[in-house]
C-alpha cells in the first residue's frame, strides 16, 4: 500500500464485506474520514437502506463505526438491518450498544425489544417495550409492539388494551389496525377482527396486509367463498406470499364445488412457489437399521386434537429404535405439552422465530426423519422450510387432510380407507404410506364423563347433534339435516361452535338453517365450551351424531363414539371426506357410513326410530372402542415405528444409489 491507496486492482474496487464501490469512494474509505465525509457516508448508507440494498448499507455502517464507534445512527441502523435480515442475536448486541449511546431514544429501545422477542427472551422484551412507551407515551408503534410481547405470553386482554391505545393515538395507523385484528382473532373475537382489518384498508387502501387480515377473519368467520376471494386479491399484490397460499388452500378443502383435481393443481402450484432447493449430502451414516432421530414439528403440542392422536404413538414408541425431538410452534404450553415433553429427548419452542433461525437449529439437531403435523393449517406454516430439505426423510401426517404439494415432502402417512390405493396416489406429491388399518390412535381424556342413558329413552324427542367446527357446515350438509328433521317428526338438532353465543352470529346461522329447511325452534345453538370435560358432557344431550361433509370430523367423531353416541357419516371422494369412514370402520361400525346423501338421511332416521337399539349402542360403544384398533396404542405405535423404519430404508437406498 502506498500513499494510503488500496492495493486492490482498479477493476475490482471492493469495500468491507466484499461490496463493490465506485472508485472515488474506494479511495475515501482507505483513510480516516473527516466528520463531513462521515456524514456523507451516513447519508449514502441510509439511501441504500431505504432502497432495500441492505448489504451495501451495512458495509457503510460498519465503516462509519470503525471510524466513530460512538455514532448512534450507524450503530442503531446496523441493528435495524440485523433485525431485517433475521439475525436477532447481532441485532441485540448492536441495539443494546445504541441504547447506551442514546438512552432516551424510544425507537431504539423498542427495536431492542423486538430483537429480544425474536430470541424468545420475552420478559426482557416486555421490559424494553414498556420503557419505550414510558420514554414517549404517545409512541403508537411502541404500544403496538408491547401488545405483541404480551400476546407471546398469552396475555391477550392486556395485549388488546395496548392495541387499542396504539390506534387511539394514531387512527390512520394501518399496520396497527391489522395487528389489532390478528390479536382479536387469537382471542376468538372474529367480528371485531374483521372490522379492524377493514379499518386498516380504510386508513390505507394500498396496505396489502389489510386484504390478508380481512381474508383470515372471513375464513375464521366461516365465510369461506369470500375468504378465498380476499386471499386471491392479496395474492395478486404479493404472489409469492406462501403463508397466504397455505390459508387459501386450507379454506378450499371445505368446498365441495372445487374438484379434487383442481385442488391438487392448487397444491402443486404452492410447491412450485415454494421453490426447488438443492438436497444436502445427508448420508454420512446410511445404516438402515441404526437408531433414528425423529423430529416432529407442530403448533399443536398442547391441549389440541392433534395431541390426542400423537400422544399414544409416542408413549409406546421403542426408545431403543427412536430418539424423539419435539418442536412446538405456539406460544401456549400446558399440561399436555409437559406430558409430551416427558417423552422427548429434546423439546424446543419455535414460536415467533424467523425461518432462517428455525432452519439453523433443525440442521444442527440433524434429525434423520422430520415429521410435519400442520401442513397448510398453521398460524405460521413451516412448509417453506421443508421445501429446503431439512432432513433426509420428511413426512406429512395427522394435521392436514391433503397433499402438501412439496416435492421435498417424501411421504404422507394415511390409511387405505381415507386414501384408497390407486386413485389417491395420483393426487399426492408425496408417496402415500398406508401404515395401519386406520391412520389414527385415539387417546380419550382421563376426565371424560361416563356415557349417560340415551336422551330419547325416556320418551322425549330424538336429538341429533354435530359439534364439528362451524366452517365444516356446508350447504349440502345443512340440506341433508333439513330433510332428516322432516323425516323424523319432533326431532331436534343441537349445534355447538365458536361464536354461536353472539347474537349477530346466531342470527347469521339461523338464516342459513332456515334456508335449508331447519326451523330455528327445533335447533339448539350452543357456544363453544372453555373446558374439554364440559364439551364431552354435552354429548349427554345427543342421541345420534351427524358428521359434516365434504369436510369430516376427526376428533369429534372419536369423542362422540367414546361418549356412546353413534355417528352417521357420508363417504366422499377425497381424504377430507373419508376420515370418519376410516374411524367408523376401525371402530367396527361400517353400517353407519352412507354412500349418498339419501343414504345418510335414511341411516340417521333408522337409528332414531329405535330407542331400544340406541340405548344398547350407548351402553356398549365405549367398550367396543377400547377393543378397537383406535385404542390399540401399542399396536398402532409399533406399526407407526415400522413405517418410519421402512421410509428410512427406502431413502437410504435411493440416495446412496444417486451418489454412487
Amino acid at each position: 500500500m502506498k500513499g494510503g491507496e488500496s492495493t486492490l486492482p482498479d477493476a475490482a474496487p471492493r469495500g468491507p464485506g466484499g461490496i463493490l464501490f465506485p472508485r472515488g469512494l474506494r479511495r475515501r474509505l482507505t483513510r480516516m474520514p473527516s466528520p463531513a465525509q462521515l456524514q456523507q457516508l451516513l447519508q449514502e448508507a441510509v439511501a441504500h437502506h431505504r432502497a432495500g440494498r441492505l448489504d451495501r448499507a451495512d458495509a457503510l455502517y460498519r465503516r462509519i463505526r470503525a471510524a466513530q464507534p460512538g455514532n448512534f445512527d450507524a450503530v442503531h441502523l446496523a441493528g435495524v438491518i440485523a433485525l431485517q435480515q433475521d439475525r436477532p442475536a447481532a441485532a441485540i448486541d448492536l441495539l443494546a450498544r445504541a441504547k447506551k449511546l442514546s438512552p432516551k431514544s424510544a425507537v431504539c429501545v423498542m427495536r431492542l425489544g423486538l430483537a429480544l422477542a425474536a430470541m424468545r427472551r420475552t420478559a426482557e422484551a416486555e421490559r424494553e417495550m414498556r420503557l419505550a412507551v414510558q420514554l414517549d407515551p404517545k409512541f403508537h408503534e411502541g404500544w403496538d409492539n408491547l401488545a405483541y410481547c404480551l400476546k407471546l405470553q398469552d396475555r391477550l386482554t392486556e395485549a388488546l388494551a395496548c392495541h387499542q391505545k396504539a390506534v387511539a393515538l394514531k387512527p390512520d395507523f394501518a399496520a396497527g389496525w391489522f395487528n389489532y385484528g390478528l390479536t382479536l382473532s387469537f382471542d376468538g373475537k372474529v367480528r371485531e377482527a374483521l372490522q379492524c382489518h377493514e379499518r386498516a384498508l380504510a386508513a390505507d387502501p394500498t396496505f396489502a396486509n389489510g386484504h390478508y387480515g380481512r381474508a383470515q377473519a372471513l375464513q375464521q368467520a366461516n365465510r369461506l367463498d369470500e375468504a378465498i376471494t380476499a386471499y386471491g386479491r392479496f395474492l395478486e399484490i404479493q404472489p409469492d406470499h406462501l403463508e397466504a397460499r397455505s390459508y387459501r388452500l386450507y379454506a378450499m378443502n371445505n368446498l365441495e364445488r372445487i374438484s379434487r383435481e383442481e385442488l391438487f393443481a392448487e397444491h402443486v402450484a404452492y410447491g412450485r412457489a415454494a421453490g426447488r432447493h438443492p438436497v444436502p449430502d445427508f448420508f454420512q451414516n446410511a445404516d438402515p437399521e441404526r437408531r433414528l432421530r425423529v423430529a416432529i414439528l407442530s403448533p399443536d403440542l398442547r391441549l389440541h386434537s392433534c395431541a390426542f392422536f400423537l400422544g399414544p404413538l409416542l408413549q409406546h414408541l421403542d426408545p431403543a429404535r427412536f430418539e424423539i425431538y419435539l418442536y412446538h410452534d405456539h406460544f401456549r404450553e400446558d399440561a399436555v405439552s409437559r406430558r409430551l415433553q416427558a417423552r422427548a429427548a429434546v423439546w424446543r419452542n419455535f414460536v415467533g422465530q424467523p425461518g432462517p433461525a428455525v432452519e439453523k437449529i433443525i440442521r444442527e439437531d440433524a434429525p434423520d426423519i422430520l415429521i410435519d403435523l400442520a401442513g397448510h393449517t398453521g398460524m405460521t406454516s413451516r412448509l417453506p422450510l421443508f421445501a429446503r430439505h431439512l432432513a433426509p426423510v420428511q413426512i406429512s401426517y395427522l394435521g392436514y387432510p391433503n397433499t402438501t404439494g412439496l416435492a421435498a415432502m417424501h411421504y404422507r402417512f394415511t390409511d387405505p380407507v381415507a386414501d384408497p390405493v390407486g386413485e389417491a396416489d395420483a393426487l399426492a406429491t408425496e408417496k402415500l404410506v398406508r401404515f395401519a388399518p386406520t391412520a389414527w390412535a385415539y387417546q380419550p381424556p382421563d376426565f371424560a364423563p361416563e356415557p349417560n342413558p340415551s336422551p330419547c329413552a325416556a320418551g322425549g324427542p330424538v336429538h341429533f347433534g354435530c359439534f364439528n367446527n362451524l366452517s365444516k357446515l356446508s350447504e349440502p350438509t345443512l340440506a341433508a339435516w333439513g330433510r332428516l328433521l322432516s323425516a323424523v317428526p319432533g326431532s331436534r338438532l343441537v349445534l355447538k361452535g365458536t361464536g354461536l353465543g353472539v347474537s349477530a352470529v346466531r342470527e347469521q346461522y339461523c338464516a342459513r338453517l332456515a334456508a335449508a329447511g331447519l326451523p330455528s325452534d327445533r335447533v339448539d345453538l350452543l357456544e363453544r365450551t372453555a373446558e374439554t370435560k364440559d364439551h364431552l358432557a354435552l354429548y349427554h344431550r345427543i342421541d345420534v351424531a351427524l358428521d359434516s361433509f365434504p369436510y369430516n370430523g376427526t376428533t369429534t367423531t372419536c369423542e362422540a363414539l367414546w361418549m356412546g353416541v353413534p355417528v352417521v357419516a357420508l363417504l366422499g371422494d377425497r381424504h377430507v371426506s373419508r376420515v370418519s369412514a376410516s374411524l367408523l370402520t376401525a371402530g367396527g361400525h361400517p353400517e353407519w357410513i352412507a354412500k349418498t346423501p339419501d343414504d345418510y338421511v335414511q341411516i340417521a332416521a333408522t337409528l332414531a326410530s329405535d330407542p331400544t337399539r340406541l340405548a344398547s349402542i350407548r351402553a356398549g360403544l365405549r367398550e367396543e372402542m377400547k377393543r378397537s384398533v383406535l385404542l390399540d396404542h401399542a399396536g398402532q405405535s409399533a406399526r407407526f415405528g415400522d413405517a418410519l423404519r421402512q421410509c428410512w430404508r427406502e431413502r437410504c437406498g435411493l440416495l446412496l444409489r444417486r451418489s454412487a
